[in-house]
């Protein structure tokens, strides 16, 4: 490839980029991700996570093109075109984030039932950015398939999205970084220098398993201490709580590109603490709760975590914590208990899985594993470290206002028991 220039990043050093790469990253629609943080409310929580979507794209494009050209190298595709091609799918891999990260993600599913990728897609088909790519010589629609793991080549798929995926590569050591946390430091030279491809998927050589349970390992523990820390989740809880209520005002999930592609985080936020504000003072109750959540949020007088449990497969709640009015009825619940209203308490329920999905959304069970050109499909549960680990995350907690704390944890432990949960008290 041709390169016509570099950035300086603290995670690879120097990114270079190519004149077709440097178009797209001018326009003003990529330019957009500057303003939307990579970890949504975390910076309130960890001061130095202010690092936006925009660097971690070009991560993700600079290890992208590492994988393409070891996989060249190796003889395991034939063409630099395809290099090309996957460094611009993983350039445009985040391209459809809304405001606040994945957290807006929640707010379009429940409104409207749309992701990011669903976004992404048509702002890489509609948007300036098809026409660039057009006017480069690319099909937008077969760099769409690529970037959201639609690619009938299934391999190529797996570089950007799954276990072994060059955006878990980058978002990692990007967000351990950052945050200041020592969990995320992976090798990924020595992971992307090894891979593999048989039977149309994607693999590494055995030597390198080590490699991959650090990773994993690393991934699990940034979950726990940066994506599921209790405070960073009581600021995700009130944004995402204000987005809620204040929608059918704001229109915030109204999904034209004119309108989506003008929300950014600080855009968002002083929408939200102003929905109750000027023509719209006389706002009903949504509205001026949603404006409250906002402005404290912005001011850092976050929620109180008063209650935090892990929920297997065995606890009656499991099945049910996921329906938005069981946990409305228990937020209701234990309100009326405590003597307050049904705003001063917020029931969360928070999921993941342990372990990384695959570019179709499905649980990661196995990793392929190449050894003197025999390939072998290891399942998870074959290595122990891995195995202990993974499932799913699957937390309750209960959050209210500073003011109502114990009243709220004393009506918590009435509703909800005190078996094998946590009561905090800070």
């Amino acid at each position: 490839m041709k390169f016509v220039g570099e950035i300086t990043d603290p995670v690879h050093r120097y990114i270079l980029f190519s004149e077709d790469e440097r178009r797209i990253i001018d326009t003003r629609v990529f330019q957009r991700l500057r303003s939307i943080r990579q970890l949504a409310g975390a910076h309130l929580v960890y001061p130095s996570a202010q690092h936006s979507r925009f660097e971690h794209s070009l991560g993700v494009m600079h290890l992208a093109g590492f994988a393409g050209e070891t996989l060249l190298a190796k003889g395991l595709i034939d063409d630099c075109e395809i290099v090309k091609q996957l460094r611009l799918a993983a350039l445009l891999h985040d391209i459809g984030h809304g405001p606040f990260s994945h957290l807006f993600e929640e707010v379009l599913e429940t409104r409207c039932r749309k992701s990011h990728e669903d976004m992404g897609r048509r702002i890489i088909m509609e948007s300036e950015i098809g026409d660039i790519l057009n006017a480069c010589g690319y099909d937008p629609a077969e760099i769409c398939r690529l970037s959201f793991g639609q690619s009938k080549v299934k391999f190529l798929n797996e570089v950007i999205a799954g276990g072994l995926a060059v955006d878990l590569m980058d978002y990692l050591p990007r967000d351990s970084f950052f945050t200041g946390t020592e969990y995320g430091k992976i090798d990924y030279n020595r992971l992307i220098g090894s891979f593999e491809v048989a039977g149309g998927r994607l693999g590494i050589n055995r030597s390198s398993l080590n490699s991959l349970e650090s990773m994993l390992i690393s991934r699990y523990e940034m979950f726990k201490a940066v994506y599921f820390h209790k405070t960073v989740r009581s600021a995700e809880v009130m944004l995402l709580r204000s987005m809620i209520l204040a929608d059918d005002k704001l229109n915030l999930t109204d999904t034209s590109l004119e309108n989506y592609l003008g929300l950014t985080d600080e855009v968002t936020l002083e929408k939200l603490c102003l929905v109750a504000d000027g023509k719209e003072r006389n706002g009903g109750a949504r509205e001026k709760a949603a404006a409250k959540l906002a402005s404290d949020y912005r001011s850092r007088k976050l929620l109180k975590c008063v209650y935090e449990k892990l929920v297997y497969k065995r606890d009656k709640m499991y099945k049910k914590m996921y329906s938005r009015q069981v946990l409305s009825d228990l937020e209701s619940r234990i309100a009326d208990m405590a003597g307050t209203d049904d705003n001063s308490v917020f029931v969360d329920a928070s999921r993941t899985p342990s372990m990384p999905l695959t570019p179709t959304k499905e649980e990661m069970y196995s990793v392929l594993l190449v050894d003197k050109g025999r390939a072998q499909e290891m399942p998870i549960s074959e290595i122990p470290l891995i195995d202990s680990i993974s499932g799913f995350f699957d937390t309750l907690r209960v959050y209210t206002t500073a003011k109502n704390r114990d009243t709220v944890r004393r009506s918590v432990k009435k509703v909800l028991g005190s078996h094998d949960a946590l009561y905090v008290e800070d």
